[in-house]
């Protein structure tokens, strides 16, 4: 049984995979049903599927990653800050002390750039939460479409035996 599972599942994560790459290649759902010969309902499910799956992703990415990358930045930036001005401030060539003082205003500069550019990350979080509301809503369509189709194959066959 547990043989048949894996089977399966990796069937479904062929199948996925296979709707992903065709979608992305601007198949519609019909056509990419007819290319890998399944219904147009599971194509749906499994677009509905993937959209959650990038969601998710981009959530972690946008919650995790980028708050971690930017404090890594930060803290190398002002690192990097004072060991320049401690050079700048040691050494006595003037070629160097203009280099230093270059160096060190690039990492102003970077700091005021990273600080200021949180409107990317805002802009980012609105657009995960307007992407969830989204999902939320076509998971809700599919729910209620599966059950109208449900009610009507119950109507069609009841009393045909």
């Amino acid at each position: 049984m547990k043989h048949l599972n894996t089977e399966a599942k990796q069937e479904l994560d062929w199948r996925r995979s296979r709707v992903l790459e065709l979608s992305s290649q601007g198949y519609s759902e019909r056509q990419i049903a007819e290319v890998i010969k399944v219904n147009d309902t599971a194509v749906h499910r499994d677009l509905v599927y993937l959209r959650q799956q990038a969601q998710q992703a981009l959530q972690h990415h946008i919650h995790e990653v980028v708050p971690e990358e930017y404090q890594r930045c930060m803290t190398g930036i002002k690192q990097t800050l004072k060991q320049v001005v401690e050079i700048g401030n040691t050494v006595s060539d003037p070629k160097t002390k203009l280099e230093a003082k270059r160096i060190a205003i690039d990492c102003y500069r970077f700091t005021l750039d990273m600080s200021t550019n949180a409107g990317i990350v805002s802009d980012a979080l609105k657009f995960v939460n307007q992407s969830e509301k989204k999902i939320n809503d076509m998971q809700r369509q599919t729910a209620e479409e599966t059950e109208t189709e449900t009610g009507e194959e119950a109507t069609a066959t009841s009393g045909v035996y």
